[in-house]
């Protein structure tokens, strides 16, 4: 499962976040996560194709999902909910 967390340089409470919510993605998919930190400044038409608006933001496998850094909790049950609709994948 690749994770994106866009950002830009700088942003204190993006690195605060990002540092939980990897955290959080590592616990509930172990391996099968990738994680990739991506500086808006340095790659801005692939965040402007997925329709990144204002970082700090999160995609997961090519898909903005949460246009906001979400809480831990929330990633959780998304991560979990993706996990188990591509069970069998």
């Amino acid at each position: 499962m690749l994770i994106e967390a866009f950002s830009t340089p700088g942003c204190a409470r993006c690195a605060t976040a990002r540092e939980a919510l990897r955290k959080v993605a590592g616990e509930v998919c172990g391996e099968r996560l990738a994680w990739r930190d991506v500086n808006v400044l340095d790659e801005l038409d692939y965040a402007v194709e997925l329709g990144v608006l204002t970082p700090p933001s999160l995609a997961i496998n090519g898909k903005l999902v949460f246009p906001a850094l979400p809480t831990p909790a929330r990633l959780r049950n998304e991560l979990v909910r993706l996990l188990a609709e591509h069970k069998g994948d």
